[in-house]
């Protein structure tokens, strides 16, 4: 029978231990930073790369395509990541992502056309997918004490809602100041410096990356010849099969309502009374500070489950806490809130804030405990790709294309009503689906 070390009696964290901590929490952050500053940037670049009016159906057809086919992309290509996360390592893996989505956002503040724009967008969600289950399977493996494990995990994901916090910043920062910033494209569009800014986490890698050491478990195993390939396949037998489905499903749920609703945020603000008649740059400061709400919300959410990962043994239990009151506040903060009140949207999105994107720190707690060393990155690239990224963000295409037809005297309005439209059904599925969710066997991670 395995002994579990108390919090108390653990050695002190090593330096390397420190160094990949600390590298796993800025992919984390910039996961967040890069990925959420497309529903505060969507909007103007859309403007000035179509050269159409705000009101546009153009610019809704097109913020559609730009949501769900870099995700579409992320998720095949995170796919594989996984995968080789598997086969050639963690660290290598978590390295060249972070580098990848880096360097591709520096590349999409100088897009000239809206194709451009799509293509960069699509390399950046291409390392952010992989970097996400890297990072998670490295972190697991490195802390073999359960309850260490649990925070650790938990606590560095939610430096990723400090990302969001900060790339709200970041926007309300270039659109106050950017004029006194150098031009780009002979101009000072607070877009494109906001995505170059994305190149930030790309520093402190490069200086970090000798002293990063191997995942101690997936090298013992590589080097004694122990570790076996992994495969898709066996995510399907039976061991395995309901794990990979529930898991699948969940995270497809757990995408589509931040995707379907969350992320329609910033284009909803323009169209309430208190917003819609200020001049642009005004309404550009006021939709990021409705993102800073729901990023602390984020925040709080992510601390929350850290807390409670550590303290309560049901896995189940611990999702609901999130799952129920989330499916309650979807309808009353987009159908009621976001139409009528920019105080009321406010909060209202600093707690669906908290109850959705704490579930995303759920995953990542998790899946590392479901499947064995050979098949932790495959199986959790499996669920967070195929399910979050290929299926779930599908659900930011389907809220576009229904605020067409949905009723209300605007596009804001529209957009609004298919945000809670497709939210509540989001959640619907996740928590029907979380019935058949497996608890985890035991608390150590299986070899």
């Amino acid at each position: 029978m395995t002994t579990v070390q108390s919090e108390a009696t653990l050695p002190r964290l090593t330096m390397s231990q420190w160094l990949i901590a600390i590298i796993a929490a800025i992919g984390f952050a910039f996961d967040s930073y890069v990925l959420l500053m497309l529903p505060l940037i969507v909007r103007p670049a859309l403007i000035e790369l179509l050269h159409v009016a705000p009101g546009s159906p153009a610019i809704n057809d097109w913020a559609g395509l730009i949501f769900y086919v870099p995700a579409v992309t992320g998720g095949i290509f995170g796919l594989l990541g996984g995968y080789f996360t598997d086969l050639f390592g963690r660290r290598r893996v978590l390295v060249w992502s972070i580098l990848l989505y880096a360097f591709s956002a520096l590349a999409s503040g100088f897009s000239t056309s809206v194709q451009w724009l799509l293509f960069w967008r699509c390399c950046t969600f291409v390392g952010v997918c992989v970097e996400f289950v890297a990072a998670v399977a490295w972190l697991s493996e490195l802390f073999p004490n359960p309850k260490r494990r649990e925070a650790i995990v938990g606590y560095t994901q939610t430096v990723g809602s400090i990302g969001g916090i900060m790339v709200t910043g970041a926007y309300y920062l270039v659109v106050t100041y950017g004029e006194h910033l150098p031009l780009v494209r002979g101009g000072h569009e607070a877009w494109r410096y906001t995505l170059m800014s994305g190149v930030i986490p790309a520093i402190p890698l490069i200086v970090i990356r000798p002293f990063l050491p191997e995942s101690p478990i997936w090298e013992q195993k590589k080097r004694a010849g122990t570790l076996k390939r992994p495969s898709f396949a066996e995510l399907f037998q039976p061991q395995f099969r309901t794990t990979t489905i529930v898991t699948t499903v969940m995270m497809a749920a757990a995408y589509a309502a931040a995707f379907g609703a969350i992320q329609q945020t910033p284009r909803i603000v323009p169209g309430l009374a208190e917003v819609r008649t200020l001049p642009r740059p005004a309404q550009e400061q006021i939709v990021s500070a409705v993102q800073s709400f729901q990023e602390f919300g984020g925040l709080a959410g992510r601390i929350l489950l850290a807390y409670l990962a550590v303290h309560i043994v049901s896995r189940r239990r611990v999702l609901r806490i999130f799952q129920v009151p989330g499916l309650v506040l979807v309808p009353i903060v987009f159908a009621v809130a976001a139409t009528s009140s920019l105080s009321l949207l406010q909060w209202g999105i600093f707690l669906y804030g908290v109850a959705t994107i704490g579930q995303f720190s759920f995953w990542g707690n998790y899946l590392p405990r479901v499947y064995p060393t050979y098949l932790r990155g495959t199986g959790e690239s499996f669920a967070a790709n195929v399910g979050g990224r290929m299926i779930g963000t599908c659900a930011a295409l389907l809220t576009t294309q229904l605020a067409n037809v949905m009723p209300g005297a605007s596009a804001p309005t529209k957009l609004a009503y298919a945000s809670a439209l497709v939210g509540t059904a989001a959640y619907v599925l996740g928590l029907l689906t979380s019935f058949w969710l497996p608890e985890p066997k035991r608390e150590e991670l299986p070899d």
